[in-house]
């Protein structure tokens, strides 16, 4: 497998560097930061001539670092490193195995002399554990998945071939590393089964098992559709479940959300300027993922497309709704959709996903949404035909999937 570059993650620790928070890299599971962490961070800082004495990283999830999970014993540790008023770089992975951990990284804060990263991941370091602990002390660098970019850069074969595979087993790092179908396969489903699944399970001490794989399914299945906790649990009343509640359901979805497994996106309304709380989509962080918990069956090019336009977005840093527009035919209201609302400073782009236009009256269907946005902000459709970028008559900028995803400056072409 050739080196994977996360340039990316590691020009914003290099851009946090000594800015007096805690660097922490979330993100789901086997996404690779613990890789970024070492040794892409780790060789930046020598390169730039940190001394490897001035370089303190422990592997919290290897039994001979054992017992420096335990607080006391860490912050011991890292003092007995410490030999001058130098700049010191602590590289902490897998911090959530250090049993009070946040009041550790807490203390660290108030060393002048400290730049200190961790790393966390599983059930007992997720997002809202974050926000609750770190609120002004923290500064998160939030990793994904392979884009598609970084997984050409690492894939043996021509763009084609890489695009095969991506749409179908995602871009987890080590799925570069599978060589046959099956083992791709069986790597992703046991990913859920053994790690996802088992972290959501301990950390919120789930009981109904069955209910919350029963709702992953679910949200699989709907990727690209509009859905709400309220529809999944009529969905379960529906078929005989009397023993489970809104409320079940709802803080289940939640428990996924937390644990990186899959992002909502809200639906906004462009004319209103508004939120409309209900529904909303979900699509999965990473599409292998999400494939896997299908067994692979339902490949639906377009729903498949749009998760990954989705996930792109996300990762330039873009906040990313579906668009609503209403507008009036007769005495009748209507509501059309806009795939992706993008909103970054001020910076504002209208993104639709497309299998193809290959008919006047398919673009017409494609565009009309985006016409009736009464704005100046650019209108892009994103089509699954590998072929050069276009106008239409309307001046809305047509991209293939690959060059969209490819071209990192896609969105001003």
């Amino acid at each position: 497998m050739k080196e994977i570059k996360r340039d990316i993650y590691l020009n914003k620790l290099i851009s946090r560097k000594k800015n007096g928070l805690i660097k922490i890299i979330t993100g789901i599971r086997r996404c690779g930061k613990s890789y970024l962490l070492d040794p892409l961070f780790k060789n930046h800082l020598l390169e730039s001539g940190i001394k490897a004495d001035h370089i303190i990283k422990l592997e919290l999830d290897k039994e001979e670092n054992k017992k420096y999970r335990n607080s006391y014993e860490l912050n011991e540790y890292i003092k007995s490193q410490i030999k001058d008023k130098d700049m010191y770089y602590i590289l902490l992975d897998e911090i959530q195995m250090v049993d009070g951990f946040e009041s550790v990284l807490n203390g660290f804060l108030y060393e002048r002399n400290l730049d200190v990263y961790v790393t966390g991941s599983n059930s007992k370091f997720l997002s809202s554990d974050i926000i609750t602990e770190f609120r002004g002390r923290g500064d998160e660098i939030k990793v994904f998945p392979l884009s598609f970019s970084e997984y050409v850069e690492a894939f043996k074969g021509d763009k084609q071939d890489a695009w095969n595979e991506y749409v179908l087993y995602g871009g987890l790092p080590l799925i570069l590393s599978k060589k046959s179908d099956e083992e791709k396969s069986k790597y992703l489903k046991d990913l859920f089964d053994q790690t996802y699944i088992k972290d959501i399970i301990e950390r919120n001490n789930v009981q109904r098992v069955d209910v919350i794989d029963s709702i992953i399914n679910m949200l699989a299945s709907s990727v690209g559709s509009l859905t709400n906790p309220k529809k999944i649990y009529d969905t379960f009343v529906s078929n005989g479940e009397k023993d489970i509640s809104s409320n079940t359901v709802n803080s289940y979805i939640k428990y996924i959300e937390d644990s990186f497994i899959v992002n909502k996106s809200d639906r906004y309304d462009v004319k209103g300027k508004k939120y409309i709380q209900t529904p909303q989509k979900y699509y999965f962080s990473d599409i292998g993922l999400r494939n896997a918990r299908l067994n692979f069956r339902q490949q639906e090019e377009n729903h498949i497309m749009e998760n990954i336009i989705y996930n792109e977005l996300l990762l330039r840093g873009y906040n990313v709704d579906v668009g609503v527009v209403e507008l009036r035919e007769g005495n009748q209201r209507k509501q059309l959709e806009v795939d992706f609302v993008c909103n970054l400073g001020n910076k504002r782009y209208y993104v639709q996903s497309a299998l193809n236009l290959d008919t006047r009256e398919k673009t017409i269907q494609e565009e009309r949404p985006l016409m009736n946005i009464n704005d100046n902000f650019k209108k892009i459709i994103v089509v699954k035909d590998n072929m050069k970028h276009w106008i239409t008559e309307e001046g809305i900028l047509v991209v293939g999937i690959q060059e969209f995803l490819l071209d990192k400056n896609s969105l001003d072409l």
